[in-house]
């Protein structure tokens, strides 16, 4: 083809191979199938192949009989039920041939000059019984450089040719209807009628008014085989042949061909262009639900924070009040034990410290132990809550959408989506069913035994909470009681006791909240830990569906802006190509 081209139509050819191969490039990354794919390579293939004709109809509509008037000869098969079962390519060689097979076509060598710069195909009926004959002539007509659309004149564009036609218009097809059977009409009113009828449809459906013919196929070939008889004869006259052939024969000469050649890879990536820029509409509209989804999981997330921390000062305040609660008895100790009048008492520090261990410390171990080990539940079932609410949160929206999604927006796109979301619901179901609260508590209660032995100094070894808070408040005894022994007391003389009671209760009270803050934070610093450690293997968790989403969508935005640079190319091609003057 290329070696009869001027230098425009050179131009706009290598701008057409261009725009396949980018375009073919875009809609493999959109994960199209392989039959969009086809059409680009089936397009790109033509433009270096001779101008393509491809007849196409209903079954007994006539088409094998109007391509053998074409050909002057009984070439194909003609019947009343359905004779053409394959595509057939029909192309010019010295004799006539059946070489076989080409791209899944039949092909059929004829010695009929014309034939040197035209193939014809013939397609199964549009209606026919067999599902695959239809779906043969649908997939094939996005190859053709023009439609031969046979209807016939005794039910001329039925339901079903009216449907075809559509899809054809679709495709940006040059088309010319051939109305056949005309004889059966006897009136020329009836055939004008019909005429009209046809002409009137095709207007609406195509936007264009294309080029229709009336004529019989049967009578023409009839003519054509009695050599005497000659294009003069009644029968040629009555089958108005000569029109259309002199249209297809001597009307679409070199520079039209060249014309309708070049705007068939335009119609072909104008039609998938449209059909892509649906299919990433609809994933975008569809990844705005992800990443909605993506922000409702941030705000869980961040609430469930605000949440915890606000009611993990309620329950760190009960350890609070045990230790608060001891400096209340410590206060009421002192008041009633340091006083001259309890002189012998004071003198036998043994008993006192047995007294104070009695009254004050009493079992304020074990009531902070139990506290914080409920404090370690709660944080523990809080945490299994939130996985739990993040994956049904997952396993909803693995739901939403789907039924919504149709046509070319399945595919790997989906599928990836799905798979990443079923894939986080996995792991949040995996995090949820291995939940061993016992062990969990245990590991979160040894982390808050090392934090306060770490801030006491406390050399405790591998024993129980409760066992470290009674050495570090025995210590803390000590330390508020060691003055109370018989030498120290004559020492200092009756006269300062009332001073000293007041110093031993600040003392204590300075020891127990010295002990509050440092439990305090203890108790605070591992929450911090372990609730961020909560979030971030949530987070971690859903990162593979975040970072599908993100660039997905980065994807999707310079895919749609491809395209639209693209289906403004080709409405600058067509321009070029319809600015072709006739000469070329």
């Amino acid at each position: 083809m290329q070696q009869v081209l001027t230098a425009e139509q050179g131009r706009i050819l290598q701008d057409e191979r261009r725009l396949l191969a980018d375009l073919q490039v875009a809609l493999t990354r959109l994960d199209a199938p392989d039959a969009d794919l086809a059409l680009i390579r089936n397009a790109l293939a033509q433009l270096e192949e001779l101008f393509l004709v491809v007849v196409v109809g209903e079954f007994n509509a006539g088409k094998s009989a109007v391509i053998n008037a074409l050909l002057g000869s009984d070439y194909l098969p003609e019947g009343v039920v359905p004779t053409t079962s394959e595509l057939v390519l029909i192309r010019h060689s010295d004799a006539v041939a059946h070489p076989g097979a080409d791209g899944g076509m039949a092909v059929r060598g004829l010695p009929v000059p014309w034939l040197q710069e035209v193939n014809l195909v013939d397609t199964p009926g549009t209606n026919a019984v067999i599902r695959q004959h239809q779906e043969l002539t649908e997939h094939f007509v996005p190859r053709s450089d023009l439609v031969l659309f046979v209807t016939s004149a005794d039910r001329p564009f039925s339901e079903s040719e009216r449907a075809f036609l559509q899809q054809i218009r679709d495709w940006g097809k040059k088309v010319v209807i051939v109305v056949n059977k005309i004889e059966l009409l006897a009136a020329e009113t009836e055939q004008q009628q019909v005429l009209d009828f046809v002409q009137q449809n095709a207007h609406e459906l195509l936007g264009v008014a294309p080029a229709t013919f009336a004529v019989s196929a049967r009578l023409a070939l009839e003519a054509k085989r009695t050599e005497q008889n000659g294009p003069g004869a009644e029968n040629w006259q009555r089958s108005r042949f000569g029109a259309l052939e002199q249209y297809i024969l001597d009307f679409l000469d070199a520079g039209e061909r060249v014309r309708l050649q070049l705007s068939n890879p335009i119609g072909i990536a104008a039609a998938l262009i449209a059909g892509y820029q649906d299919v990433i509409t609809q994933r975008q509209d569809l990844l705005k639900g992800d990443f909605q989804a993506l922000d409702a999981i941030d705000e869980q997330l961040n609430a469930y924070q605000n949440d915890m921390r606000r009611d993990f000062r309620y329950q760190s305040d009960r350890v609070d009040n045990v230790l608060h609660e001891m400096a209340e008895r410590g206060d009421r100790f002192f008041d009633e034990n340091l006083r001259i009048t309890r002189v012998v008492e004071l003198v036998n520090s043994e008993r006192l410290r047995g007294e104070f261990e009695r009254r004050v410390l009493a079992d304020t171990s074990r009531a902070i132990e139990r506290h914080v080990n409920e404090l370690i539940d709660w944080l523990i079932d809080r945490d299994y809550r939130q996985w739990q609410a993040v994956m049904e949160f997952i396993e909803r929206r693995s739901l939403q959408h789907t039924d919504q999604m149709i046509g070319r927006v399945r595919g790997e796109f989906d599928f990836n989506r799905q798979n990443l979301l079923k894939s986080i619901g996995r792991s949040a179901q995996e995090v949820v069913d291995s939940y061993d609260r016992e062990a969990e508590a245990l590991k979160l209660a040894q982390e808050v035994q090392r934090a306060i032995i770490q801030t006491a100094a406390v050399e405790a070894g591998a024993i129980g909470l409760g066992a470290i808070l009674v050495v570090i408040l025995n210590t803390t005894f000590l330390d508020v009681t060691g003055i109370l022994g018989a030498s120290a007391l004559a020492a200092l003389g009756l006269y300062v006791l009332p001073y000293r009671r007041q110093k031993v209760k600040a003392q204590l009270r300075t020891r127990i909240g010295d002990l509050r803050r440092r439990l305090d934070a203890a108790i605070t610093q591992q929450f911090e830990s372990e609730l961020s450690a909560s979030v971030q293997r949530i987070r971690e968790a859903i990162a593979p569906y975040t970072r599908f989403v993100r660039v997905e969508r980065e994807k999707l935005e310079t895919l749609a802006a491809d395209l639209k640079s693209a289906e403004n190319e080709c409405q600058e091609l067509r321009r070029s190509v319809e600015a072709l003057a006739p000469s070329q």
